[in-house]
């Protein structure tokens, strides 16, 4: 089909600048915005790269959908521009933008300080709770807080508006045939669905996460992270994208989800560095930040699911001991002598000390006020510095359990 005149040579910006309507530095490789938003960078020059992992989730050219019409919908038109989008795993080695830190995710001297298999049980728990299990119980307006929340997450991925606060930005510069990366370009297709095509995209989503789960033993730490994250992604977008509540096979989904939370905890959920106390390398709090914040969260969507289907919600005590979510500086910082300062002050604060998650439940048996009086200038201290999604945290810790 012939080309417009212009379509190349009037593009000045790369397709996800364009698409909404913001200024593109049109930086080598990976533009500024898209570097920083975790989004897919492709300019119009570009040949498209197509994840290899779609072309599994979909080794036929076209799904036939029968609607209520009769009519057939070919998974080309479902699939809107998604073929012409490369994604960043694709970028060569060497990092050429200067404004990307060059990262190594190699020999990060992580632990596990917990006991990892308690996660992969989890499910079993709520049908055969244990004695010390403790319920929680969340009010109509928390559980609903909690939903919009989660269902914003999955929105975001789905517009292409950046990455949930769970996953690190800097995650996307790393070269590799990420199940992450295949993960925010393919649900991209759950925005602005024809007509009766729910059930095929459904399915696109669902054979993705079968062919995760069955490759789950191949990957190395931080594949397994960004797989365990995707996986998530595509467990709350068939919940609240394409209203899959009752499905059966969102259930089966929690436990092979719960599985690869326990693998990757097993890889580490605490840099070595931080039981010293020292500062850790920059990587290595990168992934254990990112393995935590994606742990929280698939717990509160399991409280979703278990709430939904009329089921207890018990408190996470096996995640006991476990770093509460890090400040928003540290979070957001985007070069490494940066971070390296925070992270020095941040030591300085806290005294070698750790605010853990565990803090943010009720005291059940404090020894004197002073413990209590101690645990909220502890959580006053953490609250000054949080991001969005340390606040939610707090939000729903506090109004489930007080003060």
């Amino acid at each position: 089909m012939k080309t417009t005149r212009y379509s190349v040579s009037r593009q000045r910006a790369c397709q996800s600048c364009s698409n909404a309507k913001a200024k593109c530095d049109r930086k080598a490789e990976i533009c500024s915005r898209c570097a920083t938003r975790g989004l897919s960078c492709v300019y119009p020059s570009s040949t498209p790269a197509v994840t290899q992992n779609i072309t599994n989730a979909t080794s036929e050219a076209e799904i036939n959908l029968q609607t209520s019409d009769s009519k057939t919908i070919p998974i080309d038109n479902i699939f809107l521009d998604l073929s012409s989008t490369a994604s960043v795993s694709s970028l060569p080695p060497g990092n050429p933008n200067p404004n990307i830190p060059t990262l190594d995710f190699s020999n990060l001297e992580l632990i596990c300080p917990i006991n990892a298999d308690d996660i992969n049980m989890r499910w079993m728990r709520t049908y055969i709770p244990l004695p010390e299990q403790i319920p929680k119980v969340y009010s109509p307006a928390t559980m609903t807080f909690i939903r919009r929340i989660l269902k914003s997450y999955s929105a975001i991925t789905v517009r292409s508006r950046g990455v949930p606060p769970f996953i690190h930005p800097l995650q996307m510069t790393v070269k590799s045939t990420s199940p992450l990366a295949t993960c925010l370009s393919l649900v991209r297709i759950c925005d602005n669905l024809l007509p009766g095509s729910d059930e095929a995209v459904a399915g696109v989503l669902m054979r993705e996460m079968q062919y995760i789960y069955m490759q789950r033993t191949t990957y190395d730490d931080m594949t397994l992270l960004s797989a365990f994250q995707a996986y998530l992604i595509y467990s709350m977008v068939l919940f609240f994208q394409l209203g899959r509540a009752t499905d059966s096979f969102l259930r089966q989904a929690v436990i092979a989800l719960q599985e690869l939370a326990c693998s990757s905890s097993r890889h580490g959920l605490l840099c070595l560095a931080e039981q010293i106390p020292a500062r850790p390398k920059w990587e290595a709090w990168i992934v254990t930040e990112a393995k935590r914040r994606t742990l929280y969260t698939m717990y509160l969507f399991d409280s979703v699911l278990s709430a939904q289907d009329g089921l207890p919600v018990y408190l996470g005590t096996e995640l006991k001991g476990l770093p509460a979510p890090g400040s928003k500086t540290l979070w957001q910082a985007q070069a490494r002598h940066d971070w390296e300062t925070i992270y020095d002050l941040h030591l300085a604060d806290w005294g070698g000390e750790t605010f853990r998650i565990d803090m943010l439940w009720p005291v059940f048996a404090a020894s004197d006020d002073a413990e209590v009086v101690k645990k909220r200038n502890r959580t006053d201290r953490w609250l000054e510095n949080l991001d969005e999604f340390g606040t939610m945290i707090y939000a729903v810790t506090s109004s489930t359990h007080g003060d």
